[in-house]
């Protein structure tokens, strides 16, 4: 791309406008972190709630304590080994963070994206920028710039285009802000390569206390169809069910599943959680265009290497009914 695009999209995150980005994950709705009128313009194009925090994207690790306070020797321990990269911190935040970024919370969650379009951008602005996922709040990622334009419109000012984003999921959200460390999202970024670097394994899920975070909600990253999640063993009488019901059905599945049957769409899905965890959002899209009544996802292995995928897919079914 251009360098010419790179000046004018930080351009108008001076001016306050939005611009959609690439990064490794999924495209981000950008916004300049430290205007409150920006901020707004997130909340109303996405609809998301106001006390819906937002990640903080920054150019390098050297920004980290112009958004956080307090922040402990792990964070940049984990900093140096994860970051570009999908992890978010989620630390005590600086007095002069927007209470809209971090939902009224104390806390900020902020992350180095791996990309190089946005690392380009956000050197350019050389300043923080807010990037929730760039699609209806509720609704399935984007992980392409054509994904963005049909979510969206023209309620972007811009979008860099980077092409396919890599991992195709939401980061690794981390809570650094109390006594322990706690994977509040999980991510492709694994529990086992986090524990490398602290020396210990981290604790899972939030507790009462626990500071709210993106994609925690149990309905999320859902399609407009119904989707429903069911084990790989039920899958074909799940399928069969349907179909004697009258019901037109898209399957999502991993071999050996190969229907044939002309009110069936079928999206062949990987065996390998890394490549089905690319492919997920863009299949789910895929699915929900074909416009049938009901989607069924064959539920991965329940192992660590499939934890984020199953959390997407179970929080797409939650937000599908």
């Amino acid at each position: 791309m251009p360098a010419t695009e790179v000046l004018r999209a930080a351009a108008l995150l001076r001016a306050g406008e939005l611009v959609a980005f690439p990064t490794e994950t999924v495209y981000g709705l950008g916004a300049d972190a430290s205007n409150p009128l920006a901020i707004a313009r997130i909340f109303a194009a996405k609809g998301r709630p106001a006390d819906h925090p937002l990640i903080v994207h920054l150019p390098g690790v050297s920004h980290l304590e112009r958004w956080a306070i307090d922040i402990p020797e792990v964070a940049g321990k984990l900093a140096v080994a994860f970051w570009p990269g999908p992890l978010t911190l989620i630390l005590k935040r600086h007095p002069a963070v927007p209470d809209a970024i971090a939902g009224g919370q104390d806390t900020v969650g902020l992350r180095v994206p791996n990309h190089p379009l946005a690392l380009q951008l956000l050197r350019e602005f050389d300043g923080g920028v807010a990037g929730p996922s760039a699609n209806r709040f509720g609704r399935v990622s984007p992980t392409t710039a054509v994904h963005v334009r049909e979510e969206l419109g023209d309620a972007v000012s811009m979008i860099l285009d980077g092409g396919p984003c890599t991992v195709g999921i939401e980061s690794t959200i981390l809570d650094l802000s109390g006594a322990e460390v706690r994977i509040l999202r999980p991510g492709m970024l694994d529990a086992e390569a986090i524990a490398k670097v602290l020396g210990y394994s981290p604790e899972f899920g939030g507790t009462q206390n626990a500071p709210r975070v993106s994609g925690s909600l149990e309905a999320h990253y859902a399609p407009r169809t119904r989707l429903q999640l069911v084990a790989a063993a039920d899958l074909a009488a799940t399928a069969r069910l349907a179909l004697a019901a009258g019901r037109r059905i898209a399957v999502l599945a991993r071999p050996p599943y190969t229907p044939d049957h002309p009110d069936i769409t079928w999206c062949a899905a990987s065996a390998d959680p890394a490549r089905f965890a690319h492919d997920l959002y863009a299949s789910l899209r895929e699915l929900d265009a074909a416009g049938r009544d009901l989607i069924i996802v064959a539920a991965p292995p329940d192992t660590e290497a499939w934890r984020a995928v199953n959390d997407r897919l179970r929080r797409a079914a939650a937000g599908s009914k």
